[in-house]
């Protein structure tokens, strides 16, 4: 039998690599399994020319068509938004655009400001040292000073405006609204032995010049070097415990298949909020009939996605087309309620450079817009690389029957359930997406934008999920508490974005790896009385 570690971490993406390397300072005997290998980022699309075709495949941003042996299948039939993510050491970090806001001082408050959802047991204040300390470990680049937004102090300048930002903040400009340039985790200058971009392509999917902060290459390399051990290709089946109900370590299938047994005194899980649902309701057993850790009845439920409300159309200048991270602006403009509007809670935009020529191609027949026969070639040269995007992510408000379960028939390669979604857009989301929607064709009309296209929600658009293991001082109302030790197994914890209580309406890599630091700082200053 292997001797049992100190700690156990399970999954070594965004939230997995920042709690390993926190926790590496401790000289604890630290072990993370990953169910996928380390990257070769010689391999990456962006090193050849067909890069946007394997988009298509291969390198899919969704699990179910990409099907790579690290991944598993998810039953998202029953969800108008399908979830993307990827599995690897890096985790979806590899796959993510680096677009890099954190959430508001406002979202840890909604049930206060609003009267809806809950607030959260922890405030903005609580993170604002590790979102300091995150964006030094993943590289920002940013301009500090933003009135609508946390105030941040990126260590590296913000992207170029480009061809695209320039033409968008123009027309803003023109509307009165707000904008200012993306935060991103895209290196503007050698940064740590790491480059600065050199527009080698898109930022998804995955960066071979190393440009983009995944955590494979910043946390990653500083937690191994500090003695933290990291061994992939194991696929955690179920966690396991004792008659005290006191988690015991894991069972989980080696590189060979071969079913294993690690044992530990603290398990950390790092799976996001689709994979944690999953291995805790699947670690069931005599004491735990209904899931581990579910004593509330919510491991599962409450999940939130952020549903994506996108319209584009086509300017007659250039625009960036694929050249440079995506996002090259962002507003805050709609973000806080005004209940004039006709909802609660608000949204974030994110300004799009625009396509490349296979994308384009693609989508654009798809939409009708670019026809076949003699006038094809005419058309394309009109839309290609003269595509302007906004993009709302519209706050995703807790609901109970937004869930992940057990599907009863569909399993992965090593037999273990897949997690099947059950989800649907509330009317808030929906009125929020209309209203984003109205904007932004405004925004795109007063920039000279023609053959305007919607696609609400953005169908693979599944990128952030949340909620599922909510964070609370209630055990009957939530799954962790303040700092994310589980109600009912005392030496069992949560980092990842499960834990969230309300979404935002903004991407949450910064505040997920804000939430994994603090809670690993919160262990090592109770590491005498852990199990307490």
């Amino acid at each position: 039998m292997k001797d049992p570690v100190d700690v156990l971490i399970i999954g070594a993406g965004a939230s997995g690599a920042a709690v390993a390397w926190s926790l590496a300072e401790t000289k604890m005997h630290i072990l993370c399994l990953e169910q996928g290998g380390w990257m070769n980022p010689a391999e990456y699309p962006s090193t050849g020319r067909d890069w946007e075709a394997r988009f298509f495949g291969e390198w899919s941003s969704s699990p179910n068509i990409r099907g790579r042996p690290e991944d598993y299948p998810v039953n998202d039939d029953n969800s108008p938004i399908k979830v993307v993510n990827y599995n690897a050491v890096g985790g979806s970090t590899v796959m993510y655009t680096a677009h890099w806001p954190r959430l508001h001082p406002s979202d840890f408050k909604v049930k206060t400001l609003d009267g809806v959802a809950d607030d959260w047991p922890i405030d903005y204040d609580a993170l604002t040292p590790f979102f300091e300390e995150n964006d030094r470990m993943m590289g920002t680049s940013g301009l500090s000073g933003d009135p609508l937004s946390p105030l941040t102090h990126p260590p590296m300048p913000q992207q170029p405006m480009g061809l695209s930002g320039a033409i968008v903040a123009k027309a803003m400009n023109k509307l009165g609204w707000h904008w200012w340039p993306s935060d991103t985790t895209v290196a503007t200058m050698d940064y740590e032995g790491r480059a600065r971009c050199i527009n080698l392509g898109h930022c998804t999917p995955a960066c071979a010049q190393g440009a983009k902060s995944s955590t494979d290459i910043t946390y990653w390399p500083h937690a191994v070097r500090a003695g933290v051990e990291l061994r992939t290709h194991c696929r955690v089946r179920e966690i396991t415990t004792d008659e005290n109900g006191m988690a015991t370590g894991v069972v989980y299938y080696d590189k060979d298949g071969i079913e294993q047994f690690q044992p530990a005194h603290v398990v950390i899980i790092a799976c996001n909020g689709v994979g944690t649902p999953r291995l805790l309701l699947n670690s069931k057993s005599d004491r735990f009939p209904n899931g581990l850790a579910n004593s509330s009845g919510l491991v599962g439920k409450n999940l939130m996605f952020h549903p994506y409300a996108q319209i584009y159309g086509y300017v007659k200048e250039p625009t960036d087309s694929n050249r440079a991270p995506p996002t090259c602006l962002w507003s805050k403009e709609w973000y806080d309620t005004d209940l004039s509007r006709g909802f609660v809670r608000g949204y974030g935009v994110q300004f799009v450079r625009g396509a490349g020529p296979v994308f384009e191609a693609v989508v654009s027949e798809q939409k009708g817009i670019l026809p076949w026969g003699e006038d094809h070639h005419r058309v394309f040269r009109k839309l290609n690389g003269h595509r302007l995007g906004f993009s709302a992510i519209c706050e995703d408000l807790p609901e109970e029957h937004n869930q992940v379960t057990l599907d009863p028939v569909l399993k992965d390669s090593h037999g273990i359930p897949a997690p099947k979604i059950d989800y649907t857009i509330s009317e808030n989301s929906r009125k929020m997406m209309d209203h984003a929607l109205a904007r932004g064709r405004e925004v795109l009309e007063m920039a000279g934008a023609t053959d305007i296209c919607v696609n609400s929600p953005i169908p693979w658009g599944g990128w952030h999920l949340l909620g599922t293991a909510r964070m609370g001082t209630d055990p009957q109302r939530s799954v962790v508490n303040e700092w994310g030790r589980t109600h009912d197994v005392k030496n069992l914890f949560i980092v990842d974005g499960s834990i969230f209580v309300t979404s935002g309406g903004v991407n949450p890599t910064s505040t997920i790896q804000a939430l994994a630091l603090y809670i690993a700082d919160q262990m090592k200053q109770r590491l005498a009385n852990l199990f307490d």
